[in-house]
């Protein structure tokens, strides 16, 4: 990996940085089973609806698109909703409360691999950012002790405050290369989530790295990726 190549790494929070990605889906399974429960409906939602319709989505498209994938429909509502009220907005609180309750319960500790290679980039004067769709991502860089790391972060609530389209969607990775005073074609994308690989293929950055914690080699290669690793080490320079 010649980073001598790039000025700036744009790094997903959730599966990249963090093994947040194990809250979250825990956190959706309970949501969305106790919910498919309650309207028995015996089809589960599984790990594979996780990476197919969740992984990498604005939280409330996260809802929509699996809820989709089972024929509900459901009303939008409005994101003031009460996490008892069975719309879109309703169920993404109720599982953005389980989340929050886990994090607060176990916290979160940022991957080995991931903090070597920022503190390569930090040696190398490398810019970065932080490009999530979660509205927590700012909780959880504190919680894990590197918040002080990036100079830009584009959360979920970043994006809704911009009006932002979230992933697959390229507009908040653009965002963040415009804020940190870069080039795509000098930028590179670090996504473990296929929906991040779109949008960083279709946002045209210099390079485009999949991260396989589980949506697959393949499956990210698919999408667009330059380049598959399962561990940032893998891209010391």
């Amino acid at each position: 990996m010649d980073w001598t190549r790039y000025d700036a790494a744009l790094f997903d929070l959730d599966g990249v940085l963090t093994p947040t990605a194990e809250v979250h889906m825990r956190a959706w399974d309970e949501m969305f089973n106790g919910y498919l429960g309650d309207k028995g409906i015996d089809e589960p939602y599984t790990d594979q609806d996780y990476f197919d319709h969740v992984d990498g989505r604005p939280r409330y498209e996260g809802v929509r698109t699996f809820l989709q994938s089972r024929g509900i429909d459901l009303p939008e509502g409005d994101p003031s909703d009460g996490p008892d009220q069975e719309t879109v907005s309703g169920l993404g609180n109720r599982k953005n409360d389980a989340f929050n309750a886990v994090l607060a319960r176990d916290g979160v500790t940022a991957y080995e691999g991931s903090i070597r290679l920022l503190d390569a980039l930090e040696g190398t004067g490398t810019k970065m950012a932080v490009v999530s769709s979660s509205k927590n991502a700012s909780a959880v860089l504190e919680a894990a002790g590197i918040a002080d790391r990036f100079p830009v972060v584009v959360s979920g609530a970043v994006a809704t405050e911009l009006g932002l389209a979230g992933k697959p969607s390229p507009e908040t990775f653009l965002h963040a290369a415009e804020a940190l005073g870069v080039t795509k074609e000098r930028a590179v994308v670090l996504e473990d989530a296929t929906s991040g690989v779109r949008a960083g293929r279709e946002g045209d950055f210099g390079l485009v790295v999949g991260v396989d914690r589980g949506a697959g080699a393949s499956a990210l290669t698919e999408a667009g990726a330059d380049l598959v690793v399962r561990d940032l080490v893998e891209l010391l320079p």
